[in-house]
């Protein structure tokens, strides 16, 4: 009896430790298509054409990667065009680096969570593999010490769901002032160094050699 709650309890655990181990990412080759999901930061406002961080990753990765970033643009409306592009392009990957905007306009951030989770739902159902940038949270405190940090939201999915964040490459660069352009944008140097942050973020997950 003791016996079989034993081989019970283990069959249970290893069901639960199956459920909760996270996808096998694959590395992806020198020409594979990408898209770079995001608002005015994937853009690259603040920065001269070409300078942007997906033109910069495109060269450090040799990846084929298409700059789907629009000023302004929030999770709310990209979890509406993230179809289209997903058509469009049919990527191996999806960047996304969004949310800022909603954050900004003080959306609660379970509203924003939830907009994101669908853009990856989208994602995932395309066949596409996804990471996530985290985005800095804005707050008096950061405004007063520059010292900006992640907004919990993205490391919360990031558990949710089994995808991989890229943490505080975002919002590093915004509390360096040599290397924005503005209060919420990186300048030419910061758009390098969150293209030299995420490259290797994408090494240690596989995803880039």
């Amino acid at each position: 009896m003791m016996r079989r709650r034993f081989l019970a309890f283990s069959a249970a655990a290893a069901l639960l430790a199956a459920c909760g181990r996270p996808p096998t990412l694959v590395a992806l080759p020198a020409g594979a298509t990408v898209l770079a999901f995001g608002d005015s930061v994937t853009h690259g406002t603040g920065a001269a054409p070409g300078e942007d961080w997906p033109t910069q990753l495109a060269a450090r990765t040799g990846w084929h990667i298409v700059n789907a970033g629009i000023p302004g643009d929030t999770a709310a409306n990209g979890r509406v065009r993230i179809g289209a592009l997903l058509d469009a392009h049919r990527p191996a990957l999806v960047i996304v680096e969004i949310g800022g905007n909603d954050l900004l306009r003080r959306r609660p951030p379970p509203a924003v969570k939830e907009d994101l989770r669908a853009i990856l739902a989208a994602v995932r159902a395309a066949g596409a593999q996804a990471v996530l940038v985290a985005v800095p949270e804005p707050s008096l405190f950061a405004a007063m010490t520059r010292k900006p940090s992640d907004a919990p939201i993205y490391a919360e999915l990031g558990n949710e769901e089994k995808v991989p964040v890229i943490a505080d490459v975002f919002a590093d660069v915004l509390g360096e002032a040599e290397l924005r352009a503005d209060a919420i944008h990186p300048n030419a140097r910061g758009y390098a160094r969150m293209a030299d942050g995420l490259h290797s973020a994408l090494r240690k997950i596989g995803l880039a050699v």
